[in-house]
């Protein structure tokens, strides 16, 4: 294969794979996502709380048996975010092989694995909140995140309105998916890379 060939061969495998990796993302975030996932994925803190639930033990409890079971807001948060990144990662690269083999093109497995793990580091660390609200505020995002909230209407869940600082229609969200489509490119780049270097697989 010459360089040209090898430069377009490239540039089309980075294009698919950074269309993938960008488009699939909002279902993995907004349809195949766990609400309860989704609200406490950036639950820190040493207060105990219920593992079926994630509520607070102070406001309930007597709990016993197995709706008893406790650990720490930031495990269960930790907890969340792990049952979202597996989900997402699986849905991400089973559409990854759909398309790249539906176009007839095969990408090594190495590279494949590379690409879906930089996405699921960067999307665990980036979903537990505090590295985000960190990063923004050392770009000067801070007074965005601040001022471009949300407040969520009365409902079953909360029965008076509540502002909203992190879900969807907010500053904070919107940096969220920024950040993971930038690093959605970087993961495309990457796995392109690993594919070149081991050579066509048709």
């Amino acid at each position: 294969m010459n360089d040209r060939t090898q430069a377009i061969e490239g540039l089309a495998l980075v294009a698919t794979l950074t269309s993938v990796f960008g488009e699939i993302h909002p279902l993995c975030d907004q349809v195949v996502q766990r609400d309860r996932d989704a609200s406490a994925k950036g639950m820190h803190g040493s207060h105990l709380v219920y593992i079926n639930d994630g509520s607070p033990v102070e406001e309930n409890p007597w709990r016993t048996g197995k709706e008893g079971r406790t650990c720490t807001a930031s495990a269960y948060g930790r907890r969340s975010v792990c049952r979202h990144v597996a989900s997402y990662s699986a849905v991400q690269l089973a559409s990854t092989i759909v398309v790249t083999r539906t176009l007839g093109y095969r990408v090594p497995a190495g590279a494949l694995l590379t690409g879906a793990a930089i996405n699921a580091i960067t999307h665990g660390i980036l979903d537990r909140r505090d590295p985000l609200i960190w990063l923004a505020e050392k770009a000067g995002k801070g007074g965005y995140i601040k001022h471009a909230t949300v407040v969520r209407k009365a409902g079953e869940a909360w029965p008076e309105p509540v502002q909203d600082v992190s879900g969807p229609g907010t500053a904070l969200m919107e940096l969220d998916q920024a950040a993971h489509r930038a690093i959605g490119v970087a993961a495309a780049l990457v796995t392109t890379w690993i594919t070149l270097r081991k050579g066509r697989r048709r």
